[in-house]
């Protein structure tokens, strides 16, 4: 063995000591590579869960590159007594050089202890919203929704977002606290509509899908209320009247699972074509032009 360092300390200039260092190195790493692919095979072999595994998967993952970088960097500085002042040292040194990684790093910390989000959940963050389907130390993964297609579902996309983000833009999640989210349908009816009958009909509407959620949703305001300060005193689908330039405009309004939104709004909006169908007082309204002969309608000359 001794004849191999000094054939390299020859050939390569590298001293004994540091030929040490890097086979220690090396095999630290391999025996840690050893140790998670063991672990990971028992877990796949414990649980089929996609959630279990990747969680665990993850933990390893960080488990053995959080030790790699202890005990390689012992075997680097083993002038230095003590592992605060090992870490110390690192972490100014990458502070330094390395801004916008550590402030990624510092990003995933404050992800993964302060729970903003967790895999699985649908959130916006700045202009980008969809699925985290990955938490990495520099950056979190998102399937994107919305963009060129509507009502929030998915565009196949995959967005790549650095975590440092999370410090300078304003984060939006569908899945905490509440649970659910508020949807509107705006439906224009003419002015000689029978706007009460219309009202009424798209009252019945909501209620046939939504109005299930509103006991479910109670108790999710009461469990948020503890940490949050949410709070609603109607839950229940409600019908507004507002009056616009062409019409008669019913606004629905009812809770919705953010996920099943356009699915939702597909089988209201089919329910709505099919009752005005029905009613022969019941028209859409549309921008019109309209020309008024006081004498065919009656009225007083001008």
């Amino acid at each position: 063995m001794g004849t191999i360092f000094e054939i390299i300390e020859n050939a390569l200039g590298i001293s004994r000591d540091t030929q040490l260092k890097i086979l220690n190195s090396i095999i630290i790493i391999f025996i840690l590579w050893i140790i998670r692919f063991v672990f990971r095979r028992l877990i796949y072999r414990r649980s089929e869960d996609v959630r279990f595994r990747y969680i665990w998967r993850k933990t390893l993952t960080y488990v053995t590159v959080l030790l790699g970088f202890i005990m390689i960097g012992s075997v680097w500085f083993s002038g230095f007594k003590g592992l605060g002042t090992y870490l110390g040292l690192l972490s100014a040194g990458l502070a330094i050089a390395l801004k916008e990684p550590i402030t990624n790093i510092a990003g995933w910390i404050f992800i993964m202890f302060r729970r903003s989000f967790t895999v699985g959940d649908r959130v916006q963050i700045g202009e980008q919203a969809g699925d985290v389907i990955d938490i990495r130390l520099f950056q979190f993964i998102l399937l994107e929704i919305g963009n060129w297609v509507d009502a929030d579902q998915s565009t196949g996309r995959i967005i790549h977002i650095p975590n440092g983000q999370i410090f300078t833009h304003p984060l939006a999640n569908y899945s905490k606290g509440f649970q659910y989210i508020w949807d509107e349908l705006n439906i224009l009816i003419t002015f000689e509509s029978n706007w009460k009958k219309a009202q009424e009909i798209l009252l019945e509407i909501a209620n046939k899908h939504a109005e299930h959620l509103s006991k479910s949703a109670e108790r999710k305001v009461k469990e948020a209320g503890e940490k949050y300060m949410i709070f609603y005193k109607n839950l229940t689908p409600t019908v507004y009247t507002s009056v616009k330039d062409s019409g008669v405009q019913l606004a629905i309004r009812y809770l919705c699972e953010p996920r099943k939104r356009r699915g939702t709004r597909h089988a209201v909006w089919e329910d709505v074509l099919d009752e005005f169908s029905k009613a022969k007082d019941i028209d859409f309204a549309y921008p019109t032009t309209r020309f008024y002969d006081n004498v065919a309608e009656g009225k007083r000359q001008t």
